[in-house]
Parts: structure tokens; sequence; C-alpha cells
């Protein structure tokens, strides 16, 4: 090839790669200079100060290796220092009178907090209320006609649309950032209390506390944590959405504390076998597992095995949807429960209390007087099972229950182990052997039969398909 022809190919090569976008295509792409510009004022730079006590040796001067030296290192009573630290977050403003909304975590143990706005004035914050379960604080600076984000219905956003983050990553002051919304209710190891909104909008140190808009320039949630293996940014960020938060502001604001409520119940999440033992078309709902014997669920008879789809008309797609629902009611107050129980639709009303320990551990439910079979098995599916003998049963904490000696087959393939306790059958307890016996018979071929299996103190319903038995 020539020459010329090698200078005009490279030229035409260029060309595409430089070519400017058509008009069309980039129309479609966000422009998000108006929100940065019209919202942008209302988010805030956090820095706080605290001083933490550190214990060091009180040594003296020294060579390593000198006997008298390592002495006093090792066994001379500690001294306490105090040490300056700094931290920096983000924040946005609520009310024109100086109500500020961030996270928790960025005013911990903060001994003097320092607001500074878009126009470069500098307030001192005090903290109105912060709660660390839902990592959501208050704090107010004495300042008027101040500019304030609008909120959005977090119900209403997609998976996929477009989100805006602005912030002080790093203490880079009024930082925005974009991507999408990756994932909606995410929930995270030991976070309960929030159903985190996920995004790929760039979050980093800092970040926290600062809002995350969408298109419409309205806040959808509050930056709150990363998933990081390195410290920073790798594409997931999470958000408490703002209803959430503001529902904790309001609280804080009105009380300086968050009141939530509890019905008493532990739950287990549905599987499809499982909804299908129960005779539920779909697995949606929260499949309760266990009944504190002295709460209010108790108290308004729900038990285990029923299945709570509504909560007040609203629908409970798991129980982690559920915990929320019922959390948010205000204590002492009835709330309507559409349950499924018996493969039929029931209403129940329950009054909730406040969740005052919330590592509250659910009592042993109450059963009917056990049987007297001592040791079978069910060969077709599997089960070879012994009765516990009263000391066993005492123990276990149980009226009854069948001990699995050994599981195969269908057994095995459903999750059951040697040592789990059969305790009951759906929402029925168990009292003898032949009531597992009987169940197991009248299961057509190919349907599913739902065991509440004891493991290690905590009971949970395993799913028994009939049909596949050999």
């Amino acid at each position: 090839m020539s020459v010329k022809k090698l200078i005009v190919s490279a030229m035409l090569l260029a060309s595409v790669f430089v070519a400017p976008l058509p008009a069309a295509m980039a129309a479609e792409l966000p422009d998000f200079s108006g929100i940065v510009e019209s919202e942008g004022k209302a988010v805030v730079n956090i820095s706080t100060t605290s001083m933490v006590k550190e214990a060091t040796a009180d040594v003296p001067d020294g060579m390593e290796g000198d006997p008298f030296f390592e002495f006093f290192r090792r066994f001379a009573p500690p001294r306490q220092q105090e040490r300056q630290e700094n931290s920096l977050g983000s924040g946005f403003i609520i009310s024109p009178d100086g109500y500020v909304l961030t996270n928790a975590h960025v005013v911990a143990r903060a001994e003097k907090i320092t607001v500074k706005l878009t126009d470069k004035r500098e307030y001192q914050a005090r903290v109105i209320g912060s709660d660390a379960r839902s990592d959501v604080a208050l704090i107010k600076i004495d300042a008027g006609n101040l500019p304030v984000v609008r909120r959005a219905d977090p119900k209403l956003l997609k998976v996929g649309e477009w989100v805006l983050a602005i912030g002080s990553p790093f203490g880079f002051e009024n930082t925005a950032t974009s991507g999408i919304v990756s994932g909606k209710n995410r929930l995270l190891p030991d976070e309960s209390a929030v159903q985190f909104i996920q995004t790929d909008a760039a979050v980093n140190p800092g970040n926290s506390g600062g809002p995350l808009f969408n298109m419409r320039g309205e806040v959808v949630g509050m930056n709150s944590q990363i998933y990081s293996r390195s410290g920073g940014f790798m594409g997931i960020s999470f958000a408490i959405p703002i209803d959430t938060a503001m529902n904790v502001a309001d609280q804080l604001k009105a009380k300086g504390k968050v009141t939530r409520s509890r019905i008493g119940v532990v739950i287990q999440e549905l599987s499809r076998d499982l909804a299908a033992s129960f005779g539920l078309a779909k697995p949606s709902g929260a499949l309760v597992n266990a009944v504190d014997p002295k709460g209010p669920a108790q108290k308004a008879g729900l038990k285990a095995g029923d299945i709570i789809v509504k909560v007040n008309g609203q629908e409970v797609s798991s129980g982690a949807d559920l915990q929320r629902l019922i959390s948010d009611m205000p204590p002492g107050k009835a709330i309507a429960l559409d349950i499924w129980r018996n493969r039929a639709a029931l209403g129940i009303k329950v009054v909730p209390e406040e969740l005052k320990d919330e590592d509250a551990r659910v009592a042993q439910r109450e059963y009917r007087k056990p049987g007297s079979e001592n040791e079978q098995s069910l060969a077709q599916i599997g089960l070879k099972l012994q009765e516990l003998s009263p000391a066993q049963l005492q123990r276990a904490g149980i009226p009854y229950g069948l001990l699995v000696r050994a599981a195969n087959g269908v057994a095995m393939r459903a999750g059951i182990q040697p040592g789990d306790i059969i305790v009951g059958i759906g929402s029925d307890p168990l009292a003898s052997f032949a009531q597992l016996r009987d169940a197991l018979a009248k299961a057509s071929k190919g349907g599913t039969v739902a065991l509440q299996v004891m493991r290690q103190g905590m009971v949970q319903f395993v799913p028994l398909t009939i049909g596949e038995a050999k």
C-alpha cells in the first residue's frame, strides 16, 4: 500500500473516532447541570472534631533489648492520652430554619460540628437526635431563609433510572457524581431497619449523609454506605430511602428518639416449594416461624404456619418488608393483618407494642400432650425417626418431637439432617408419629408438606415434596 493510501486510510479512521454524536443520541444523554445549580445549594459540607482517648504504656526512655526497658514496656500501667480526631461528611437542608439531615456515623462522638454552605458561610451545629440503627441524624444550625431540598416518593423509583449524588468525597466540596439505580430494597448484614437503594453512582468517604437526586431534582435517598475492598468506590453504593430517613428525622425532632413497634413473631422467608405446600400460588408474604407466647401476636391469635400477606392493606413481599411495615407503626394502635391459614384467607387485628429489646428471643410455643410412640421409620421418604424421651423433651423445651436418626432420598434432598427434630406439620404442632404418617399419606402424589423442624434450638419450615419419593 502506498504512503498516500495509508494517509487517506488514517484520516478516514480518525474521522470515525472524532465524529460528533448524532443530535438525537446526544439528546438522550442526561444533563445534570440544572439539578446541580438549583438543588446543590441545599447540600452542605460537615466537618467534625472529637477527642479520642488512647492507652499507652508509661515507660522510661531506653533502648530495645535493655531488660529494664523491656520490663516496663510490658508491665507498666497504661497511661491515658487524648488526641484530636477530625472527620468529614455531607448533609442536606430539609427546612429553611436550619434543620439538616445527615448520617448518624458522621456526627457520632463529635464534640464540635461545623456546617459549611455552598456560599462559604459556616455555622456551628448541634445534634437534635441520632439513631444508630437506621444511621440517620438530625442536626440544627442557627440560620434562616435557607434553601431546602425537594423530596420524592422512593416507591416510584425504578431500577435503571438515572440518579445524581452530591457531597464532599475526600473533602472535595460540592462534588457531583452520577449513575443509575442498580437495585431496590437491598438488605445488608446486621441491617434490619433499612431497605437500601443500590446505585452505581460514585460514592466515597465524605459522601456519607449527602443526597441522592432523581432526574426531577428530587431527593430519593441519603447516601450512607459503600461496598468496597479497597476503602474507595467499587461500583456499589447504598442510600437510605428518603421516606425512611424523614420518618426517623420527624421522630427525632418531636421527641429526640425513635420508637419502633413489634408484634412478637419470628419470620421465615417463603420459597416456591414452601408456598406451594401452604397452597399459595406465589412465594409472596412472610411465613410465621414462631410466636412469642407473651407478645401481641399471640394475644391476637396469630400462630406458627400463618403467612402474613398484608399490613393495613399494604402488600407484604418478604419478611424484611413485614419488619419494616410493623416497625414504622405506632405502638398501641391496632393494625389489620391479612393472613393465609389452612389454605384460606383470614383477617386479624393486632396491637403492636414498643420494641425495647432488639435481640428479643421468642419463647417456646405451647403444644398438645405428646403421644407414646417410640421409634419409627418412613422408608418411602428416607427418614428414620425416634421419639424423644421425657428428659430429652425437657432439655429441648418441647412437649413432643421426633428425632431424625437418618435422612436419605427425598428427606435428604429437602435439607433434613440427622439431629433435626420434627415438631410440627404446617401450622399444627406435632403430637404423635401417627399424625406425621397420616399427613404424608394424605398428600397427593407430587404434593408438598411443610414440616416444622428444630435445628440448634431454632425452628424452621422445610418443604417436603412427596412426589419425589422413590
